[in-house]
Parts: C-alpha cells; sequence; structure tokens
C-alpha cells in the first residue's frame, strides 16, 4: 500500500494532503502559513508539513497527483476566446503569458517546487498524475463519506469544462453520469450576483447569503425570465449576454445593470435593502436549481444517500433543504468543498486507483474519514511557551480541569475568548481548535464580535456550537447532527426569533432578535449548527458540559479565530497577535492562559485593522 500526496494550486485555496492506504493522514491549507488569505500558489509549506507530519522524504512517496488537467482548463480559454472574439482580447493577452511560462508546462513546475523539499535529482521524484477537478470533487465527496454507496453531486463555478456533475459511487468506484459545462454555471451565476452587491468573488459568497434573510425576492421572477433557462429535472442554461465574465475581469456590466435598474455596488459602499432583495432573490434561484437537481439525480440512481462537494456545497441553507428532500435519507457534505478539498479528493482517487485501498473508515466504524476536519498542524506546549515568551506574553501555564472552569467562568461573564486547541482544522470552518468562543445569551455579542474583533459588516451571522446529545432542545435541525457546520435550523420556540422587517428600508442594519440564544439567531430565526461529541472533540465537549454547568445553556457562539481579510491564526504567534490588536478579552493556546489586562505588549487595533480589506 503506498503513500499519495495530492495538491490544489494556481487559482484559489491551494492545499496539500497524504493518503495513505486509503487513509486521509494530514492536510492543510497554504493560506494558514503564508498568511495570505486563499493563497493560490504551489504549497509548498503545506506539503512540507505533511510529508514532515507522515515522516516521509518525497522519493518516499508512491506518487503525485494534481487536482485537475491544466491542458483541458487551456483549451477552454482558448474556445472561450475564439467564440467571443474580439471581446475579451485584452483578459486573452494578459492570460498568455502566464499560460506559456507556467501553466502548460505544469508537470515541470510541480517537479520543480517538489525538488525544494528535497535534496534528490528528478531521477528520484515519483510520477506525477493528473486528474480531472470534477473528478477530484466527487472522490473528496464520496471516498470519505460514511456511505457504501451514494449519488455524488459537484457544483462550483467551473472546473476545466464542467461547473456541474454527478456521478454514482459504490464501495472503491465512482462512476460519472452527467454534466454541464462551462459558461453554464450556478457558481458563477451566484459569483455573479456576490459581484454586484459588492462582494468579493470566491470569498463573499457566504456574505450573499447571510445578506438573504434581510431581503425579500422580489426579483427572482426577474431572474428566471431573462437570465436563467431552468428544466424540472434542474438542468438550465445561462442567458450569456448578461454576464461579462467570459470576456473581461467584472463578472456583470451594464446589461446586467440595466436589467435590475441599479449599477454594481462598490465594495465598502452602504449596503441597502435593494441589496438583500437582490440577494434572497438569487439565494432562492439557486437553492430552487440544487433542489430539482438532487431530486432527480437520487430518483435517476435510485439511491437515497446523497454526498455533496464544490464550491456551492458550502451554501449551507440549501444544504439543509435539499436534507429534507423526500428520496434524501442521508446527506454528507465535504467540509471542504471547495479547491482545497480537490488535493484529498485527488490523493484519494490515486490511493484507491493503484492500491485499491480499503475505505479504512467504514471498517472501523468510524462516522467519516475526514477525522472531524482535524487535519491540519498543531503545536507542543513547549512550541507555544516559546513564542508566547518571545512575543512578550504574560500568561499562565493550567491544568487541563483548571484551564476549562478559568474558561467556563469568563464565557459566562461575557468575556470573548480565543481559543486554540489542537490539529488546525482544514477547510473554511473553525470547528472548535481555531476559533473565537462567546455566550450566545448576550444580546450584544453579535454586534460587539462583527465590530470590535471581526471589523467586518454588523449583519454578519455566528454559528452556534451546541452538544450533540442536546441539539435537539434548541434547534430544529434537518439532520440527527451537523459536525462540520454545513447546515442551519430552525432556533427553537422557547428560543425563538422575531425581527422588524420594517427595518432597514435604507440601510441594511443588524439584526434585532426576541431569543434566549439571541448571539446566533440570525434575523430569520435560523442558525448555522455545529454539533460536538466527546468522541470528536472531547475539549470543547467538556468546556460545552461546564458552561452548562455556570449558565444552564450547552451551546457557544463559535466563529473563526481571525480578523476581515486574514486567514485563520495558525500558531500561537498568529494567535497572540491577533489577541492582542482586537478587543478580545481572554487567549487560551494549548495551556496557557491569558488575559488582556495583564499584557504589557502595546496594541496596535487601528493599524492591524487597516492592514486587511475587506473580504
Amino acid at each position: 500500500m503506498g503513500a499519495y500526496l495530492g495538491v490544489s494550486a494556481f487559482y484559489h485555496d491551494s492545499a496539500a494532503a497524504i493518503v495513505r492506504d486509503g487513509e486521509i493522514l494530514v492536510a492543510a491549507q497554504e493560506e494558514r502559513f503564508t498568511r495570505i488569505k486563499h493563497d493560490r500558489s504551489f504549497p509548498l509549506h503545506a506539503s512540507r508539513h505533511c510529508l514532515e507530519f507522515c515522516e516521509l522524504r518525497v522519493n518516499e512517496l508512491d506518487g503525485i497527483v494534481f487536482y485537475e488537467k491544466p491542458l483541458i482548463k487551456f483549451e477552454r480559454l482558448l474556445e472561450t476566446f475564439v467564440s467571443c472574439a474580439p471581446g475579451g482580447v485584452v483578459q486573452f493577452i494578459k492570460a498568455m503569458p502566464v499560460w506559456a511560462s507556467e501553466k502548460l508546462f505544469q508537470k515541470k513546475l510541480i517537479s520543480d517546487e517538489i525538488l525544494k523539499l528535497s535534496s534528490k535529482d528528478k531521477s528520484c521524484l515519483p510520477e506525477i498524475f493528473f486528474t480531472s477537478h470534477h473528478h477530484s470533487h466527487a472522490a473528496s465527496a464520496f471516498f470519505p463519506s460514511p456511505f457504501e454507496n451514494a449519488a455524488i453531486l459537484c457544483v462550483d463555478g467551473v472546473g476545466e469544462w464542467a461547473s456541474t456533475s454527478a456521478w454514482i459511487g459504490k464501495g472503491l468506484e465512482i462512476k460519472p453520469l452527467w454534466k454541464i459545462d462551462f459558461p453554464h454555471s450556478v457558481g458563477l451565476l451566484y459569483s455573479a450576483f456576490t459581484y454586484y452587491c459588492g462582494f468579493k468573488v470566491n470569498s463573499g459568497e457566504y456574505k450573499l447569503m447571510g445578506l438573504a434573510p434581510f431581503g425579500v425576492p422580489r426579483y427572482a421572477e426577474r431572474i428566471y425570465s431573462r437570465l436563467i433557462d431552468l428544466k424540472l429535472d434542474g438542468s438550465f442554461r445561462i442567458n450569456t449576454e448578461y454576464f461579462t465574465f467570459l470576456v473581461g475581469q467584472r463578472m456583470v456590466g451594464k446589461k446586467f445593470e440595466d436589467l435590475f435598474g441599479a449599477c454594481a455596488r462598490r465594495p465598502g459602499a452602504p449596503i441597502e435593502k435593494f441589496h438583500a432583495d437582490i440577494a434572497a432573490s438569487i439565494q432562492l434561484v439557486v437553492e430552487d436549481i440544487l433542489l430539482k437537481m438532487a431530486d432527480n439525480l437520487l430518483s435517476e440512481t435510485g439511491m437515497s444517500n446523497l454526498v455533496i462537494a464544490g464550491g456551492v456545497g458550502l451554501n449551507c441553507v440549501a444544504n439543509s433543504k435539499i436534507a429534507k428532500l423526500d428520496r434524501c435519507k442521508k446527506l454528507w457534505i465535504q467540509p471542504a468543498s471547495g479547491d482545497a478539498g480537490g488535493a484529498i479528493g485527488a490523493a484519494m482517487a490515486l490511493s484507491i486507483q493503484k492500491d485499491r485501498s480499503p475505505r479504512l473508515h467504514l471498517s472501523r466504524q468510524l462516522r467519516d474519514g475526514m477525522n472531524n476536519s482535524q487535519l491540519g498542524p498543531e503545536q507542543s506546549d513547549d512550541e507555544i511557551e516559546y513564542h508566547l515568551t518571545l512575543a512578550g506574553a504574560v500568561f499562565q501555564k493550567l491544568d487541563q480541569e483548571d484551564l476549562l472552569l478559568e474558561t467556563a467562568d469568563a464565557l459566562a461573564s461575557q468575556k470573548i475568548v480565543g481559543w486554540v486547541q489542537g490539529r488546525m482544522e482544514f477547510g473554511p470552518r473553525a470547528l472548535g481548535n481555531r476559533s473565537i468562543l462567546a455566550d450566545p445569551r448576550s444580546k450584544e455579542m453579535q454586534s460587539w464580535i462583527n465590530k470590535k474583533i471581526k471589523f467586518r459588516e454588523g449583519f454578519r451571522p455566528f454559528a452556534p456550537v451546541v452538544s450533540k446529545s442536546q441539539v435537539e432542545d434548541y434547534f430544529d435541525l434537518p439532520c440527527e447532527e451537523s459536525p462540520y457546520m454545513l447546515l442551519t435550523g430552525e432556533v427553537r420556540e422557547y428560543a425563538s426569533a422575531s425581527w422588524d422587517r420594517g427595518r432597514g428600508q435604507g440601510a441594511v442594519n443588524p439584526p434585532v432578535v426576541d431569543s434566549s440564544l439571541p448571539a446566533v439567531t440570525h434575523v430569520d430565526g435560523s442558525a448555522r449548527v455545529q454539533t460536538v461529541d466527546a468522541q470528536t472533540n472531547p475539549l470543547l465537549h467538556r468546556l460545552l458540559n461546564i458552561f452548562e454547568g455556570r449558565t444552564g445553556i450547552p451551546v457557544l457562539v463559535n466563529t473563526s479565530f481571525n480578523i476581515r481579510g486574514e486567514p485563520v491564526v495558525f500558531d500561537a504567534k498568529d494567535a497572540f497577535r491577533c489577541f492582542m490588536n482586537t478587543h478580545m478579552d481572554i487567549l487560551v493556546v494549548g495551556s496557557y492562559f491569558l488575559k488582556k489586562e495583564k499584557q504589557l505588549v502595546k496594541s496596535e487595533i487601528e493599524s492591524w485593522k487597516n492592514k486587511f480589506p475587506l473580504d
């Protein structure tokens, strides 16, 4: 049985992963090392970490696999240019030098980068393989899933050609069924509206989803009649006359703006009720597409299990509605659904193809093969103490029980806690290892964290983390659990939400809710829930239990440990810097407990905030 290094790179969210004997051992994103959010460069640091974690040298790998096929992608670029010429000539001219110098020769480029990790010559490198973008997504969705058999749905912006693909997975095989090709794309459609509302493409789509509940989908019919031809089975075609992503850097132009009667919002400009209505409209349309597509796929395959990957798989509102389909008995979504997860999928696909490696988590009766996304780096207490001392931090070292008691007391007294424990999560969600935690009972907490910690828009919601055994007491979820924060649920009646839809006829304001958990109740009464148990994250689960003893509620606010535009913190050094340059109260890293008022290091909050633009 062999060890295979999977790599995704050169577009966004570069990552590396090692799979051995069909098991994911380690996976890491390059941005966490370089501190460049969505870093697209070759994942040199991530690859080095993966090799060191597995105690492997490069020449001991049985193969390196890239998550897509560059030549086919280049074919799409050329065909798109020819079909749109002379439009897009500027974009084409800009892209050609990059393709000519790098992307057409990616095998050499990958070899040269991997050699930086090895003192050996090229003759000692393992063979380099390429798989297709959507094959990587499909493999990442099915092989780590808890199902022996499942229908597979992959939906993103675009790979080489495919933007949507359907597969069927059985045992150690995945087979393609059908696909929808560029430029007809759910992901690009959603990103066009992300751009139109003034958010950054490939990172701001979740803002659009969070903004949607503030609006009314009054433009949905206009989208159906002018922008998309949607069939009953979920297949569709985009009216490309209204979009400019084929020929330019902008996603939409004047014709699109005229359709909705307003210019695209400038980043940083006020968010109006109009933008909320636009967000609500496209969210409704995309949910409709995905529901029709998923229902048809389950009907076509006769399956009752469904797995999902691709960037659109991070739309937790749509996921929750798919989970309620009569045909969908069980749903599993790859927690790193975007391009980063392609590194895992490519490595798993090659491992199973070459070695017929078993899916070990099935025989071990584990929940899935993702290890609760705890696949990244971690620091020992000695390393943590070294970095804290070097930074001039004032800290206490506590045993585990005292650490948890102190942290629970701080949280119960409305303190905001930076929490760094164990292995870093792989994927976009902080799941309790690189998190900011807070008390969900506070009416001011949501606004305070957005304004004083994250430095971001006030409407943005926060997720609750809750003990799995008690989730039904607080949230109405479509599934028994939501370990990866990829499903939404209604807040229960005795923690009901109310909101004034009359507010914000001009600007959109932070939500006003009447709830026993106001900090995690969104304006529509929903919450994006994460469930935790003693097996998947024993430390966080124990903290929830102690917090419940203090407050009567086994629920905490859980958001990623970073500020706007910054990657999630990597280590104690990053955590202390973020802690000191925000209005966070407490930092807990490994066994070390830090209070803000005890620190001697000077804060530079304004300069730190301005270092990172809105994402």
